[in-house]
């Protein structure tokens, strides 16, 4: 190999731009650019950012959580997965603890260290994605989350594996002594497992290529801060340089980055077991704690994951691996109540945003639940009953006087009836809502056109009378019919003085024709 392949392409292309832009006022050009280039004329820095990021680096330099801490304060948020976190809270505490080691001696950094990267396995919604966020948000370290579907061997709209550590350290505040401490979650890994084709062509390149792009992040490797196509991040980085501003670093080392990876791997259940099932030997069985397919990924080995697709060398740098249990009925009735994140405390606060509260019935959590679980997307399937169950209520509910909801399994079950009954029950207190909207129009009407409008009693029950029938607000129905008044009546005011006006319900009946009578009344007047 060449010198000029060792080159680093980062400082190969600062020298270009320093060549090109050396008799040029930088300045002007991110001022054109509508950036504030970095070092000398940069912003100042945020006192509160720089604290907190202190604040972090010192919990990280002092970390001395338990696994069993960790576990406690995961069990405030997740239901069940009992297994997934007590590997979890090991693991992450050997993590951080090497490196609080590592920053107490940096000697300790120099010896091989075999990284407790994970996969977790297991169905859509049983809480793996929450699991990593609530980790990361009680250690207080940068984390980022990524599909693995976006990335490509040479990359996808822009995006490559490396794209992963800089979106650490955007994470970071831009931060690299904050973001090299980070972890990187990348969900749905099964997806890019490089399946044997069916014309026995061999195995899909693709998807091995961003094994092997990933793997080289897992291990331990330099990556550059700015890409090749991020000029302006280059032109910033060559700016601080040139004005003497802070020295940037350039790379960031993924050496105590934790990664972890997630995938529901729909066929790995298939895959273990026809390989238990065929190695029973005599009047041996397969283990009685099956339920179904998704408890035989507790017993994925490494060849199972190699015959799903994965390159020995990328599954091997996963070494910590665990599986998550399906969710049933039970588990997600636990959800509703007990969680701390409960979807259901979500639409609480929705509604009491509206000045509603909001009560569940022991026997609608109950069916909630039940539906839930027939959708077959675990705890995200909750809110899709939540929803449908509830959306007519949302809408409707917030234009009424009700302030308080009131849902049983009846109204789980026929939510529109329910509906209804409801408002058939608060029928008069709705009507005098609905009366004080229109004294609300008048008055909204006299600040904007200094012009009263009196209605009469008889045309305030005309009008609550149409929203009633049509299923319209007072405001849309007086801001429809009465549109064009404010031309008319400022013309009459102009002629006659006049500043209020009687609203009957004849006027709310037909007010184009009962406005163009008064117009017309008013210049006969004149001219007699």
């Amino acid at each position: 190999m060449s010198d000029k392949d060792d080159k680093n392409p980062f400082e190969e292309m600062q020298k270009q731009m320093q060549e090109m832009f050396k008799n040029t006022d930088i300045s002007s050009v991110f001022g054109q650019m509508g950036a504030t280039p970095s070092g000398a004329d940069a912003k100042p820095e945020d006192p509160e950012e720089d604290e907190k990021t202190s604040e972090i680096l010192r919990r990280i330099e002092h970390f001395n959580l338990k696994p069993r801490e960790i576990r406690d304060y995961l069990d405030r948020f997740v239901i069940r997965q009992n297994e997934a976190k007590k590997v979890l809270s090991v693991a992450i505490c050997d993590h951080y603890n090497h490196v609080r080691r590592c920053i107490e001696n940096p000697r300790i950094a120099e010896k091989d260290y075999a990284k407790q990267n994970i996969i977790l396995l297991g169905p859509t919604g049983v809480g793996k994605t929450y699991l990593m966020r609530c980790i990361s948000k009680l250690i207080g370290v940068p984390f980022v989350k990524a599909d693995a579907t976006k990335f490509s061997e040479t990359g996808y709209v822009g995006h490559d594996a490396e794209d992963l550590v800089r979106d650490l350290v955007k994470a970071a505040n831009g931060n690299v002594d904050l973001a090299q401490y980070g972890i990187i979650y990348i969900d749905e890994i099964d997806k890019i497992a490089s399946a044997v084709s069916t014309n026995g062509g061999g195995r899909d390149v693709s998807g091995r290529g961003v094994q092997i792009n990933f793997l080289k992040l897992m291990e331990e490797t330099d990556v550059n801060l700015f890409s090749q196509t991020d000029i302006l991040g280059q032109m910033q980085a060559m700016m601080s340089m040139q004005r003497g501003g802070k020295q940037t670093k350039k790379t960031i080392n993924t050496r105590h980055i934790l990664f972890i990876v997630s995938g529901a791997f729909a066929r790995m259940g298939e895959l273990v077991k026809r390989r238990v099932e065929s190695t029973q030997i005599g009047f041996s069985t397969a283990p009685t704690d099956i339920q179904d397919e998704t408890d035989y990924l507790k017993l994925a080995r490494t060849p199972d994951f190699i015959q799903y697709g994965f390159e020995p060398e990328f599954i091997g740098r996963l070494p910590v691996r665990v599986a998550c249990e399906s969710l049933n009925s039970s588990d997600l009735e636990k959800i509703l109540l007990q969680s701390e994140g409960s979807i259901l405390s979500q639409y609480k606060s929705d509604f009491k945003g509206y000045g509603i509260e909001l009560e569940i019935t022991p026997d609608a959590i109950k069916e909630i639940a039940s539906r839930a679980e027939a959708e077959k997307t675990g705890a995200r399937s909750l809110m899709t009953i939540l929803e449908r169950g509830l959306r007519d209520f949302k809408f409707e509910l917030p234009s009424t006087s009700i302030k308080s909801l009131k849902i049983d399994r009846a109204a789980i079950l026929d939510p529109q009836t329910a509906l209804k009954n409801l408002l058939r029950e608060n029928q008069s207190e709705q009507r005098a809502v609905l009366a004080a909207e229109v004294e609300k129009f008048a008055e909204r009407f006299r600040k904007e056109y200094n012009i009263k409008l009196q209605f009469t009693p008889e045309a305030v029950e005309k009008l609550v009378e149409i929203s009633l029938a049509e299923g319209k607000t007072i405001r849309s129905l007086c801001e429809t019919r009465f549109h064009d008044f404010h031309h008319g009546l400022k013309l009459i005011s102009g002629n006659t003085g006049r500043t209020e006006f009687t609203i009957t319900p004849e006027v709310v009946e037909n007010p184009d024709r009962e406005l163009s009578q008064w117009v017309v009344e008013t210049y006969q007047k004149e001219e007699t």
